[in-house]
C-alpha cells in the first residue's frame, strides 16, 4: 500500500467491498470512512484480522514507481550508468556542529564573505549552497558546500541535508568541547554513512584545547590519524582564516580515499531542491543541487509537487549561467510554486508531463499528510471523549519565508506531546506572505496563523482584524514551540481533585418547617464551611454524595464556618435521610496544576 492510502484502496487491492472493511474496523474499535487516509498501524491491524500482510511502500519506492509510469528513470546510482560516460565530480560537503561553534563563520571564511551578523536565535534560517575552488596537488579542484541549519529542531532538514552530502565537516569549538548537538550531528553523519572530517575551530582563543577534542571524540568512534585512526582532524580559526586550506585539502583527500565521486553529465538532470522561497519580483526561487546530468535553461522540470520551465539560473554570486553539471548548486527561476527542502527534482520531456507528475505527487503527499495528522481514537475513547466534552483540537496555519523552516516547524510541532484529549492539526502550510485566503481558511476552521519571518499583506490584515483571527509572528523556532505547547496545555480541560475540609458527627436531629432537617453536630476535624460540598457516611459506607451545606448555624446565629471541637446545626438542603451517629464529611474540588 502507498502511504496515506484509504480503505477504498485496500478494498480494490483485495477485491472486497469497502463497506465490509469499515464494519471490520468498527468492530476493532477504529472509526474511519472509505476515503479517509489511514496510517500504517491501522492497516496492520486490518491486515492481521483479514489474513493479509500489509507493507507500506517507502517514499523512495513510491517516487520511483510514479516516474517509471511516465517512462522516466530517476536513479542517480553509479551502477546504472555506462562506465565510459562517467566523469569526476566535486564532493558535496555539509557543515554540521553545535550552535555557536562557528559553522556559518567557517563557511564564510571559506567563501571570503560575511552573512553572519543578525542571525535570529543563532540559527541559520536559510540554506545556501556554494562552490569554491582550491589548488590540490597542483590541480584546480572544486568543492560544493551546503549550509544546513544546524539545530535540534531542524533534525528533519538536517537528515535530508545529509542525504545529498558526500562528506560532513563536524565543527567543534576548541574552547567549548563536545556538546549534545555535536553528538547529534555526528550520529546523523554516521547513520547516513558519510565520511567525517573534524574542524577544531577557535584554536586561537584563550583556553582552547584541541587535544582534548580529539580525546573526547575518540569515545564516539572518531579516532584521529595521529592516534592511529582514519579521521582527519584540522585545527582552524574561522575568525582569523587559519588552517582553511588544510581543511579543504583534508576534504579532498578524504573524498579521494573513501569515495567514488563520478557522475554522467550527458543526460537529463536529476537532483535535490536544497532550499526554496517566494521572491516578490521573481516568483518561486529554488536552490537546487544537480546530482547527475546537466540542467539547462529551457528544461521542463518537476520538483516535489511543483513544476515549471527553467527561465533562468544563477550561481552563488548571482551571475547568470546557462547550464549546470553534477554537484553544481544553482538558483532556478520558473517554477509555478515553491518546492519543499529535500524534494527531488527531475527534468521531464515537456511541461505537460511535468505538470501531470507534479499533480500526482501532490495527491500522494496530501494523502500521506492526512494519514499523519488523522489521530487514532477507538470507539470507546471517542464516545467517552464526546460525553466529557474532551474532543478539542488546535488548528494551525503555518506560513514561512522558506520551505525548509516551514517543514522543520511542522515536524517539531507534530512531535509536541501533551495529552490524548487535545489534537494539534496543521490544516495548511505554505511559503510567502500571509494572504487573505489564509485568513479565510482560519476563519472557517477557527485556526491560529503562525507567520515565521513573514507578515500579512494589507487585505489579509484588515480581514484578520475584522474576523478576529489570531496571527502570531516569530523569527525563532523555539518561541513557536514554547507558545504552542503552553496554549495546548491551556486548552486541556481542567482536571480537579478532591480536597478534604472537615468532618462532623451527628448527635441530634431537629425537624423544622422553615429549614427542613437540621442535624445537631459536633465538628471532629478540620472546618465545616457553608456552601461546601458534603457526603453522608453511615457505618463507614457513603449514603449520599454531592450534597451541599445549605445552612450552618451556631445556636441562633447563621455562621460561615465552624471549627474543630465546636457544636453546630448543619442543613443539607432537602436531604432528610439522616440518623444520629452519621458522619458528615465536607470537601472542595481543586483544579490540578498541569505538569
Amino acid at each position: 500500500m502507498r502511504r496515506g492510502a484509504s480503505i477504498q484502496d485496500f478494498a480494490d487491492k483485495i477485491g472486497a467491498n469497502s463497506g465490509q472493511l469499515i464494519t471490520v474496523l468498527f468492530h476493532l474499535g477504529q472509526m474511519a470512512t472509505a476515503t479517509a487516509s489511514l496510517d500504517e498501524d491501522t492497516f496492520q491491524i486490518l491486515g492481521v484480522e483479514l489474513g493479509y500482510k500489509v507493507e507500506i511502500v517507502s517514499p523512495e519506492d513510491e517516487e520511483r514507481e510514479l516516474f517509471e509510469g511516465f517512462g522516466l528513470n530517476i536513479s542517480t546510482e553509479l551502477e546504472d550508468e555506462d562506465e565510459e560516460l562517467l566523469q569526476a565530480r566535486p564532493p558535496v560537503v555539509t557543515v554540521m556542529g553545535h550552535v555557536d561553534h562557528g559553522k556559518t563563520k567557517l563557511l564564510d571564511s571559506i567563501r571570503n564573505s560575511n552573512v553572519v551578523a543578525g542571525e535570529a536565535g543563532g540559527i541559520t534560517q536559510h540554506i545556501g549552497a556554494y562552490q569554491v575552488h582550491a589548488q590540490h596537488e597542483g590541480v584546480d579542484r572544486a568543492v560544493t558546500f551546503i549550509d544546513t541549519p544546524g539545530h535540534e529542531a531542524f533534525t528533519a532538514m538536517r537528515a535530508r541535508g545529509t542525504q545529498v552530502t558526500d562528506i560532513a565537516i563536524l565543527v567543534v569549538a576548541a574552547d567549548d568541547g563536545v556538546m549534545p548537538q555535536t553528538i547529534e550531528a555526528l550520529n546523523h553523519a554516521q547513520a547516513a554513512q558519510v565520511p567525517i572530517v573534524v574542524a577544531v575551530n577557535k584554536v586561537d582563543k584563550e583556553g582552547a584545547n584541541p587535544a582534548k577534542i580529539r580525546q573526547q571524540l575518540t569515545e564516539f568512534g572518531l579516532v584521529a590519524e595521529e592516534y592511529g585512526g582514519d579521521v582527519m582532524f584540522v585545527d582552524v580559526s574561522a575568525l582569523k582564516g587559519m588552517g582553511l586550506d588544510k581543511l579543504v585539502d583534508a576534504v579532498l583527500l578524504t573524498a579521494d580515499a573513501a569515495l567514488d565521486l563520478r557522475a554522467n553529465p550527458d543526460r537529463a538532470a536529476r537532483g535535490v531542491a536544497i532550499e526554496a522561497n517566494l521572491d516578490k519580483g521573481r516568483g518561486a526561487v529554488a536552490t537546487v543541487l544537480i546530482q547527475s546530468g546537466t540542467l539547462r535553461v529551457g528544461d521542463a522540470i518537476v520538483a516535489g509537487s511543483s513544476h515549471g520551465r527553467v527561465r533562468a539560473m544563477f550561481d552563488e554570486n548571482g551571475e547568470a549561467v546557462s547550464e549546470a553539471g553534477p554537484s553544481r548548486p544553482v538558483q532556478v527561476l520558473g517554477l509555478q510554486s515553491v518546492p519543499r527542502a529535500g524534494d527531488k527534482f527531475v527534468v521531464a520531456e515537456d511541461e505537460r508531463q511535468a505538470r501531470q507528475i507534479a499533480e500526482k505527487r501532490e495527491a500522494a503527499d496530501r494523502n500521506a499528510l492526512l494519514a499523519r495528522t488523522r489521530k487514532k481514537m477507538s470507539l470507546e475513547d471517542f464516545t467517552k471523549a464526546l460525553e466529557d466534552g474532551k474532543v478539542e483540537s488546535l488548528n494551525l496555519i503555518i506560513k514561512g519565508d522558506v520551505s525548509g523552516a516551514v517543514e522543520a516547524l511542522e515536524d517539531s510541532l507534530l512531535k509536541i506531546d501533551v495529552d490524548a484529549s487535545v489534537q494539534l492539526r496543521i490544516i495548511h502550510r505554505g511559503v510567502g506572505a500571509i494572504t487573505e485566503s489564509d485568513v479565510n481558511l482560519a476563519t472557517v476552521d477557527a485556526a491560529v496563523i503562525i507567520g515565521f519571518n513573514v507578515r500579512p499583506d494589507n487585505k489579509a490584515k484588515e480581514r484578520a482584524d475584522r474576523e478576529g483571527v489570531d496571527i502570531r509572528y516569530y523569527s525563532v523556532i523555539y518561541n513557536v514551540l514554547e507558545d504552542i505547547e503552553k496554549s495546548l496545555k491551556g486548552m486541556l480541560k481542567p482536571e480537579f481533585e478532591e480536597k478534604q475540609m472537615g468532618s462532623a458527627e451527628i448527635r441530634e436531629i431537629f425537624r423544622s418547617s422553615k429549614f427542613g432537617t437540621i442535624s445537631g453536630s459536633y465538628v471532629r476535624s478540620g472546618v465545616i464551611k457553608r456552601n461546601a460540598l458534603a457526603r453522608v457516611i453511615r457505618d463507614g459506607a457513603v449514603v449520599r454524595e454531592g450534597l451541599k451545606v445549605d445552612s450552618l448555624r451556631r445556636f441562633k446565629d447563621d455562621v460561615s464556618e465552624v471549627k474543630t471541637d465546636y457544636e453546630c446545626g448543619i442543613g443539607l438542603g432537602d436531604f432528610n435521610d439522616l440518623q444520629v451517629g452519621d458522619e458528615i464529611e465536607t470537601y472542595e474540588m481543586v483544579e490540578k496544576p498541569r505538569v
